[in-house]
């Protein structure tokens, strides 16, 4: 009651909001008419002037009124649109690093270009975050139009660009592309090896466009680099081909499909342990003995293939590839897999060739990969249903942007019908009917399985169509293009993220851009042009007098979201429209998370077959069950990440010490400590405090120091000596080795012996981490079971990760201790014996290769003899220090010069 008055009295929080940017918006009007005097030179000269007043400690807030009217006018200037007042509201709230909620069709891409321009003013860049490469490309293109008329810079990322294009494109002022292209050039930067090598600049202000889809939607999975891993795919098929017989049977398992899980029953894991045996899968022992843990894991992901995962639902096969359709966006994920087996599972089930499993190298999340920017900001026409997690998660807060012109479309209550049948019959009756007015209809569904099957039915009525799912997805741009045109009737698998308005009569820039694709010659483009313009002004009308665009959605999706995506792709800009969606009680959303009574109380109401129920009641409930799915998700995503989180920290603290060492011209001091750290731990394992000689591990400490150290040392004589205790060992020790490294030094050179102190820690470090992350990886999929215990499984996890990380960082000094004591340039090749016909073959220099020069000399030691000295891979060796010699091979010729064998000479056996 209180909040409903405070509400009354105040305004919510959103309208507070509004207000204070709508009181800008007057001084942004009240530039233009002298912006509008400046002829082009003078306006692209704006950015100049505003970057100058930033270096003298002008804020970006503070030139925000001119920096938006600039833009307004450029705009006006280089496309024909000018931003309307609520667009620069939109403006204001991506600038203040807020969510813009605004309608489709309400022109989110132009109004980015308001916060772009500002944030790019400083000069650090700003990042466009779009959902597939295709919107990447086009805004980018279309983009730098006018931010190049303002004397600003532009670049894309793409797949398959090499790292000379991406440091180029991140170099510029703005730079466009898709969460994924980012996030991994993220992950690949932090496992370079120079830091000229990196492409990416510090992090500054990201802007994502439907921003629901990338930082909720796609964050339930993690961005994961990985190598591959033993073969095991031969195991994958014997194991497929027990569980394809088993889900014949299912008393075997349980299946919940409300939290994706199946299990097997006690008989079930009896009879699939009879079936592995009898294929030759399991030799000795039983299923879940430890020796044959893996098969376990095999079965469980097979089982899961099997069961919770639907061809042309959940994935498709094309190409002989097994590929995962986005839930959300219906469109194809190609690249991506599911991680720990379950791709390779899928693999096996649908017979293709299966692909070598693999181990993660490195990994990170959506979430906080984008709490990396200082600024974060996001638009999307779909943000107040999940903004309670965007404000937890992210600290992004949702501003609901009013649409330009009032929104005429007209939503109808939902349609419930007993069967999936009597729906979709109700659905095609619709479609024919609308139609023949000459209104256009889109039709939304959930999956390809059902938009094929839709599609089929319209095909025995006779009723043409056009189908838009992840199979047609290179037709996309054009499918859409035409959905507006009178009479046109379009299935679409998800609507989310498509980028390409539905207009009423057609869309002109897409349609016009096909034409410039097929005609060549000038003067027949812009006839068709013409004749193209109108034709959609005519059918825009026809369209218009018919009512609109009509949306009809053949299920509820478990996101509120996602149906009103579906739904917003009507009465875009003020246009006429309507909506309504069919259930039936056999859809998923009503199956599992319905009342299971539902269907024999609507029967005892006296629906019977063939009738629908129509009630805002009905409306609420799903509204309500839609409630509890996403607050159910959230929590699920929220746990996951807590988990992350404490990777997150660790991974952090691992790319911050990486690009420390990659700085650092020398390295010497760091090894020297890691050195020093790794006698001490020896020492004091070895010598216990206090102790007498007599009680300490002599033969041990010596064997230990010939490991690591690649030292003879005379540990039990030390022991011996009178006065001796665990500190002077300790020094003993340290000198010994700092000796060796100075000679090592010394004899390969300086900048030699930097490269590789360089080299080695940076690889060790890498391969390190990569098994922490394994270690990590399993730590995660047990540690659920400490709830039993009474112990909470996060703070165990976080305890466990933190001694794992200690262990970690003292494996690597030990490594690295161990590989610089040891390493030797490798001895000269042998010459081959010239052939008797070199001397009438014909010679020709090398050809000259950009990047492929030959590598300089290495800078040598004062004194050292240059004939002597060979870059890495070669020796310097001397011919009076047989110490320089390495490892010569017996039949070679001796390093001291004598001319004979080595085994004849300095290598005799004596």
């Amino acid at each position: 009651m209180f909040a409903s008055l405070a509400r009354a009295l105040f305004g919510t929080a959103n309208d507070r909001s509004l207000k204070a940017y709508q009181r800008r918006v007057p001084d942004i009007n009240a530039l233009e008419s002298a912006l509008q005097t400046l002829d082009d030179a003078r306006l692209a000269a704006k950015t100049v002037e505003f970057r100058e007043r930033l270096a003298r400690g002008e804020t970006l807030d503070a030139l925000l009124p001119e920096a938006f009217a600039t833009v307004r006018e450029a705009s006006r200037r280089v496309f024909g649109k000018r931003h309307f007042d609520v667009q620069l509201i939109g403006g204001m709230v991506l600038h203040d690093g807020r969510i813009a909620e605004m309608r489709t069709g309400e022109g989110k891409t132009l109004v980015a270009t308001l916060a772009v321009y500002l944030s790019a003013l400083a000069g650090r860049g700003v990042h466009v975050v779009t959902v597939n490469d295709y919107l990447a490309r086009r805004d980018a293109e279309e983009m730098s139009h006018l931010y190049g008329f303002l004397g600003l810079t532009t670049g894309t990322i793409v797949p398959n660009m090499g790292d000379d294009e991406r440091r180029a494109a991140y170099a510029a002022d703005i730079t466009y592309g898709t969460n994924n292209e980012f996030g991994f050039d993220y992950l690949r930067d932090n496992m370079k090896y120079r830091l000229e090598d990196m492409v990416q600049r510090p992090f500054h202000h990201a802007i994502v466009d439907e921003v629901d889809s990338i930082l909720i939607d796609e964050a339930r999975t993690p961005l994961i680099i990985s190598g591959p891993a033993e073969d095991s795919s031969d195991l994958y098929r014997s194991v497929d081909a027990v569980i394809a017989e088993l889900v014949k049977m299912p008393d075997l398992f349980d299946k919940d499909e409300k939290f994706r899980t199946v299990i097997l029953t006690e008989t079930g894991s009896e009879r699939v342990e009879e079936m592995l045996s009898e294929a030759g899968v399991l030799t000795e022992g039983g299923l879940y003995d430890v020796h044959n843990i893996a098969v376990v894991h095999h079965v469980q992901q097979s089982l899961r293939a099997h069961t919770l995962f639907t061809r042309d639902v959940d994935y498709i096969v094309r190409g002989g590839k097994v590929i995962i359709i986005d839930e959300f966006t219906g469109r194809m994920m190609d690249g991506r897999r599911y991680s720990d087996g379950l791709h390779q599972a899928l693999e096996a089930k649908e017979h293709v060739e299966i692909q070598q499993e693999n181990q993660t190298l490195a990994s990170i999340t959506f979430q906080n990969y984008f709490r990396l920017y200082p600024k974060l900001s996001g638009m999307t026409g779909t943000a107040m249903t999940e903004a309670d997690e965007f404000a937890e998660i992210y600290k992004l807060d949702v501003v609901e942007v009013p649409t330009n012109l009032p929104v005429a479309r007209k939503d109808a209550d939902d349609e419930v019908y007993l069967s999936a049948r009597e729906k979709y019959e109700a659905v095609g009756r619709l479609i024919a009917e609308v139609s023949q007015k000459g209104q256009p209809v889109l039709v939304g569904t959930t999956s390809i399985e059902k938009s094929e099957y839709l599609s089929d039915l319209l095909k025995q009525q006779g009723v043409e169509h056009k189908v838009l799912n992840a199979r047609f997805h290179e037709m996309e741009a054009s499918i859409v293009a035409q959905a507006g045109a009178p009479g046109a009737i379009t299935i679409a698998t998800n609507m989310a993220g498509r980028g390409t308005d539905i207009k009423l009569g057609g869309n002109l820039e897409m349609l016009t851009r096909e034409i410039h694709e097929q005609i060549e010659d000038e003067a027949e483009r812009t006839t068709a042009t013409e004749a193209l313009r109108e034709r959609i002004a005519r059918d825009h009308d026809v369209v218009k007098a018919s009512g609109g665009l009509y949306v009809i959605g053949t299920e509820r999706h478990e996101s509120r979201r996602i149906d009103n995506q579906l739904r917003g792709r009507s009465g875009r800009q003020g246009d006429p429209g309507n909506s309504r969606f069919f259930l039936s009680l056999e859809d998923d959303l009503m199956r599992i998370f319905g009342s299971d009574r539902m269907g024999g109380m609507l029967q005892k109401m006296g629906l019977k077959e063939g009738e629908a129920i129509v009630h805002p009641w009905i409306n609420k409930a799903l509204e309500k069950a839609q409630k509890k799915v996403e607050a159910r998700n959230f929590d699920m995503r929220k746990n996951t990440l807590k988990y992350d989180d404490v990777m997150n920290d660790q991974r952090k603290e691992v790319y911050a010490q990486r690009r420390e060492y990659m700085a650092a011209e020398d390295l010497a001091e760091t090894i020297a400590e890691m050195r020093d750290g790794v006698i001490a731990a020896m020492v004091e394992a070895r010598i216990p405090e206090k102790s007498f000689a007599e009680q300490w591990q002599s033969t041990e400490l010596a064997a230990e120091i010939q490991r690591v150290l690649n030292l003879d040392l005379p540990i039990a004589d030390w022991a011996r000596e009178d006065g001796m205790d665990a500190e002077e060992v300790e020094n003993r020790i340290r000198a010994a080795a700092a000796q060796a490294m100075a000679a090592k030094a010394a004899n390969f050179g300086p900048s030699i012996m930097r490269y590789i102190e360089k080299q080695i820690l940076l690889t060790t470090f890498d391969a390190v981490w990569k098994e922490h992350l394994l270690m990590l990886d399993q730590l995660r999929q047990g540690i659920g079971l400490r709830a039993y215990g009474q112990k909470d499984p996060l703070n165990e996890y976080k305890h466990e990760a933190f001694k794992l990380f200690t262990l970690m960082l003292d494996e690597m000094r030990e490594r690295v201790t161990m590989l610089v004591s040891r390493v030797e340039l490798a001895p000269p090749l042998e010459q081959p014996t010239p052939s008797p016909f070199a001397n009438t073959a014909e010679l020709h220099a090398d050809p000259h290769v950009p990047g492929l020069e030959p590598e300089p000399a290495p800078v040598l030691a004062d004194g050292a003899d240059p004939a002597l000295a060979t870059p890495i891979g070669g020796a310097a060796i001397l011919e009076t220090d047989p110490t320089s010699w390495g490892e010569t091979p017996r039949n070679g010729l001796c390093p001291c010069g004598s001319g004979r064998k080595f085994k004849h000479c300095h290598g005799r056996l004596t």
